[in-house]
């Protein structure tokens, strides 16, 4: 069964939720506007430190890593927390769903503005995101909470109450973040889902954590709690900010290195980033988690280097068509060069594999060695050529090519209408 993009779906409900939301507080006034105001200041704040990362998967930004994928945990943190805020030093609070909701949109968007202003983040999907989660968490809590369901809870289980339902809207969020990252890119959304779940246990528990300490602290000593247990998630915010500035110098770094087969001759023009772009899609496509990913993408992009050691350059550098040992010649010189750039002994890997018998590489050498094939037999093939080359290597897989994989990359080729034209000018954007 087709999965169905639910875009305007979603975005329809948080634009309903969110306008009632402000309509119904301006009607009835904001209650404990001191206790609003310090949670709002706590979201702008964490809005204002998102990282510097471009669009990706679930809030409709590009592949930066699993530690990312909540790109604001500080403010996330404190919009869930209030969100499940039943009492402040020990008074209960009376704000319901619909001011929880419109303090939480309101500083969102506040922070927002200088990443609207610069032409950066995710805005649009990551306010989606965070209404919808905060306001099925509030829908949760806040309602049962004002008609005493949960005053005889206490202590571990009321913590653990909060919890519960801080790890169900986490589970909520990576549904809703995995839909709106196949309506954006139109990648399969079984794997989208599973990649954003296996991102719940890692900033996700920091961000439920902290968010369930929050709320418990303001209840019983006040607003003072708020930033002395903002501190901790502020600060790794901030380091997973500078770890998305190195790994983007990073990759830079390493797609200049693949250029260095175009600059010396010995490949065409914008080969490797062709071979990366569309391995990415391929290993998408295969459900590859992120680590996976990004080796793949490196690899793709460095597995023609070990041509640099050849005397005489290959035709066009295709080398699909060389003799098997000579192919292997090639990837074991690459994976020595690899070795030597500190792209990791993965990376290496592939590159000195991509030649094997496909049943005994590893995944990523098996989708490097069919869309290098692919890429290389339909730019000699010209017009048309993509469906030739999808044939010949569909008669390939009896020892030389994963079927899985070229079956995969038929899936996207179809999928996302992609073919090359005459000059093998395939455009596809780069992940990472």
């Amino acid at each position: 069964m087709t999965f169905r993009c639910p875009l305007v779906a979603l975005h329809t409900t948080a634009a309903v939720l969110a306008t009632v939301s402000l309509l119904v507080t301006f009607r009835t006034g904001v209650e404990e506007r001191p206790v609003a105001l310090a949670f709002g200041v706590l979201v702008v704040v964490g809005e204002l430190a998102l990282p510097h990362s471009r669009p990706r998967s679930g809030g409709g930004t590009s592949r930066s890593g699993p530690a990312l994928r909540e790109h604001a945990p500080l403010g996330a943190a404190a919009s869930l927390a209030y969100a499940l805020l039943g009492e402040h030093a020990g008074q209960p609070t009376h704000h319901g769903v619909a001011q929880v909701v419109s303090v939480v949109v309101a500083a969102s968007l506040l922070g927002s503005v200088p990443h609207l202003a610069r032409g950066r983040g995710p805005v649009l999907d990551h306010l989606v995101r965070r209404v919808l989660a905060v306001g099925f968490a509030a829908v949760c809590f806040q309602p049962l909470y004002n008609r005493g369901v949960f005053d005889g809870w206490s202590g571990p289980a009321y913590a653990l109450l909060l919890l519960a339902l801080l790890v169900l809207t986490a589970l909520c969020d990576a549904v809703v973040a995995a839909a709106l990252a196949h309506c954006r890119t139109g990648w399969p959304f079984g794997p989208l889902l599973r990649e954003e779940l296996r991102s719940v246990p890692g900033i996700g528990s920091a961000v439920c954590a902290t968010g369930a300490v929050m709320a418990l602290a303001v209840a019983v000593v006040g607003l003072w709690a708020l930033p002395v247990f903002s501190v901790p998630l502020l600060l790794t915010q901030m380091s997973l900010r500078r770890y998305a500035a190195v790994r983007a110098t990073y990759r830079q770094t390493m797609a200049s290195l693949a250029r260095a087969t175009e600059i010396a001759g010995y490949t065409p023009a914008g080969h490797a980033r062709r071979v990366a772009a569309l391995s990415l899609a391929v290993g998408r496509d295969l459900g590859l988690t992120e680590p996976e990913l990004t080796v793949l993408e490196y690899a793709a992009l460095m597995h023609d280097i070990g041509q640099l050691s050849l005397v005489d350059p290959v035709p066009a550098g295709a080398t699909a068509g060389l003799p098997l040992e000579e192919q292997r010649r090639i990837a074991l010189l690459g994976g020595a060069v690899v070795r030597q750039t500190g792209a990791g002994a993965q990376v290496a890997t592939v590159v000195e594999r991509q030649a094997d018998p496909y049943p005994e590489q590893p995944r990523a050498a098996r989708i490097v060695r069919v869309v290098n094939a692919y890429e290389e037999k339909a730019r000699d093939a010209g017009p048309g050529g993509a469906l030739a080359a999808l044939e010949e290597l569909r008669l390939g897989t009896g020892g030389q090519y994963a079927p899985e994989v070229v079956e995969a990359l038929a899936g996207v080729l179809s999928r996302d209408g992609l073919t090359l034209p005459s000059g093998g000018g395939l455009t596809l954007p780069l992940g990472g």
